[in-house]
């Protein structure tokens, strides 16, 4: 655990830099710059874009983490392989997409037309987010997360944020803008690109014939199999927001987003973990070493929850305070509900831990492709049945409901099969001392300047978080590696 904390650390500081650029562009610079239709265009066209990515990629981005350690040369014909295979996939996609498109469009022309004139952006956002998706996972196998982290999570955050501040000095018009997305997702491929270059791993080389003898079959099994999985699990999270402009408008999915965008900081320390743990399950299973698999599977548990759960806390406490800096709020305050359903959908996926990751690696990774297919039908059907009574609130109820049974499903799996087990005593305890923590700042009322309220109300439920935790014994673990990475630094 202590390789994937002091691994994830840069991560993590890259994430959260990228949170404090999201927060600005999301809470303020698009509600400021953009009015709700256009704000509700330019996510809904994002997110097109991304929703299609897994189907480009075919499953070589996990297809490439579980087989590199299997290879002690030809890492470089590997990545050639890999990125031919996907770009088939692309090719496949363009052609479903352009031979569907009046049907697609027919579902946006009632409630959401202005997505229509954009549709020539979707593909080549997909483009460009499809290779930089295959060069992260090719870094990430050499356990170097921290720089494509860095052009993910704030490089394109910052010029996302540059390209609606253009917009906002007048300098280029809102349909320059949507196109302007696809040199921003461009970019951010081609600083991966560089950082590969830098490094020396990357190499051209189509000498595919020098493979072990059935390697190229399972990667192909493995990858289109897990593509699938993988595909079905975009699709949970990225469908409510394009069905809400689709069933609602634009406008709904604006108000949906901003209150999305703040509640996926409480999983920003499980993805930076996630990156990193991914190559050390993907080792440990080539190993045959169940136990540390196991081992890993409670830490993680217990470590994401202590601080996610120390998030949720502080962003729910600080709902009201949170919107009164949001330009036009009285329009998306009406998300306040959303934040707390997702962010509470956004515990489950951590207190979890990696078991789907842990389900890719196994020899049962067939069993995550039935379970994300299944939920990805139950969220479509559940956005159906909700949406029309209850609004965006109903999307985020589906996607909680399908979040919790997600995991459930997969927990269930890997207790019988394999015997691993991510809950323990400890877990109780954290739960308790988030309780603790949350009912006075949320129930003592403050009516004070709005950042004074933040800042009070923060100190008091860190104070009473971390105060409890030192009385139950909670995250010691946590508290033990800060005190000895500031020794380190100081030293």
């Amino acid at each position: 655990m202590g390789k994937v904390a002091k691994q994830s650390i840069q991560t993590t500081i890259f994430s959260y830099l990228g949170v404090v650029i999201g927060y600005v562009n999301v809470l303020w610079l698009y509600p400021y710059a953009l009015d709700a239709s256009q704000l509700g265009t330019f996510r809904t066209i994002q997110d097109l874009g991304l929703l299609f990515v897994p189907f480009a990629q075919l499953g070589v981005g996990h297809g490439i983490t579980r087989f590199f350690p299997q290879l002690r040369s030809n890492q470089s014909a590997f990545l050639s392989y890999g990125l031919a295979f996907s770009m088939v996939g692309f090719t496949l996609v363009s052609t479903i997409f352009l031979g569907f498109k009046t049907q697609i469009i027919e579902l946006f022309a009632v409630n959401s037309p202005e997505v229509i004139d954009f549709f020539g952006v979707v593909l080549l956002i997909t483009l460009f987010s499809l290779l930089s998706s295959i060069l992260d996972a090719y870094s990430r196998s050499y356990v170097k997360v921290a720089v494509p982290t860095l052009m993910r999570e704030v490089f394109l955050r910052l010029l996302t944020g540059i390209l609606v501040g253009a917009y906002l000095l007048k300098w280029i018009s809102f349909p320059q803008v949507m196109q302007g997305l696809v040199a921003v997702y461009g970019f951010a491929f081609l600083g991966v690109l560089v950082y590969l270059l830098w490094l020396g791993v990357l190499k051209f080389d189509f000498s595919w014939n020098t493979f072990p003898k059935g390697f190229r079959t399972s990667f192909i099994q493995f990858s289109l199999i897990t593509f699938l999985a993988t595909a079905a699990s975009t699709l949970i999270m990225k469908i409510d927001s394009i069905m809400v402009s689709s069933m609602i408008s634009l406008e709904a999915n604006a108000i949906y987003t901003i209150a999305f965008s703040m509640a996926l900081v409480i999983e920003l320390p499980r993805r930076a973990i996630s990156q990193v743990v991914m190559p050390v399950i993907a080792d440990h299973f080539a190993k045959g070493n169940h136990e540390e698999i196991n081992k890993l599977y409670k830490q993680i548990s217990n470590r994401q929850l202590y601080i996610c759960l120390l998030l949720f806390i502080g962003i729910w406490t600080n709902l009201d305070a949170l919107y009164y800096f949001i330009p036009n709020r009285d329009i998306y305050e009406a998300g306040k509900y959303v934040v707390v359903l997702i962010g509470l959908g956004k515990l489950f996926d951590v207190v979890f831990s990696v078991n789907g990751e842990i389900l890719i690696f196994s020899k049962h990774f067939r069993f995550n492709l039935i379970a994300t297919i299944g939920m990805s039908i139950l969220i479509i059907g559940l956005n159906y049945l909700l949406i029309p009574i209850y609004g965006i609130e109903g999307a985020a109820i589906a996607s909680v409901a399908v979040m919790f049974l997600f995991n459930l499903v997969k927990y269930l799996f890997l207790k019988i099969k394999l015997g691993f087990e991510p809950f323990s005593y400890e877990t109780l305890k954290i739960i308790f001392v988030g309780v603790i923590a949350f009912a006075p700042a949320y129930y003592i009322p403050l009516d004070l300047s709005p950042i004074t309220n933040i800042i009070l109300t923060s100190l008091l439920v860190f104070g009473l978080y971390l105060l409890f935790s030192r009385l139950l014994g909670v995250g010691s673990e946590e508290w033990e590696w800060v005190k000895n990475r500031i020794k380190k630094s100081g030293s």
